[in-house]
């Protein structure tokens, strides 16, 4: 299970060093075999390759016929870049994706349960504003009930 907010910098050559606290459970459930694709929200997705594989065949098992299935299959799968683990714990993200996340020197890698988003550390703190202006009118109707 991967949670909370370590703030990271990418190197010149576009590397990120996985934290140390996630290495030896990356090392025990892919191997330091990862997959790193883009997402909606303009910040990239860091998967263990096991646990981003059935996405992967569901979101293929979708009709293509329909226009927002294949945009969104083209987003994840065709941005899906697979990567490994060096012996620092580096991962390199791709150029194309370091432009489409808008990432420059300091990121943020925020745990996800399963996953990660790294996102540009300017970007990240724009989302958290964005959340803290978190009003009850607008709660979706998954959360009526949910307590913290």
């Amino acid at each position: 299970m991967f949670r909370g907010i370590t703030q990271l910098n990418l190197d010149v050559k576009g590397r990120i060093a996985i934290p140390t606290r996630y290495r030896g459970d990356l090392s025990e459930k892919c191997a330091g075999h990862l997959v790193v694709t883009a997402d909606p929200s303009r910040c990239l997705l860091v998967y263990p390759q096991p646990a981003w594989e059935p996405i992967e065949q569901q979101l293929n098992s979708l009709s293509s016929f329909n226009p927002k299935i294949r945009k969104l299959q083209r987003l994840l799968i065709g941005s899906a870049n697979d990567v490994e683990m060096d012996n620092a714990g580096r991962i390199l993200i791709a150029q194309p994706l370091r432009h489409f996340a808008g990432l420059n020197k300091e990121v943020v890698l925020v745990g996800q349960g399963e996953k990660f988003e790294l996102w540009d550390e300017t970007q990240w703190n724009l989302q958290i504003e964005d959340a803290l202006s978190f009003n009850e009118d607008d709660m979706p109707p998954e959360l009526e009930g949910f307590s913290l």
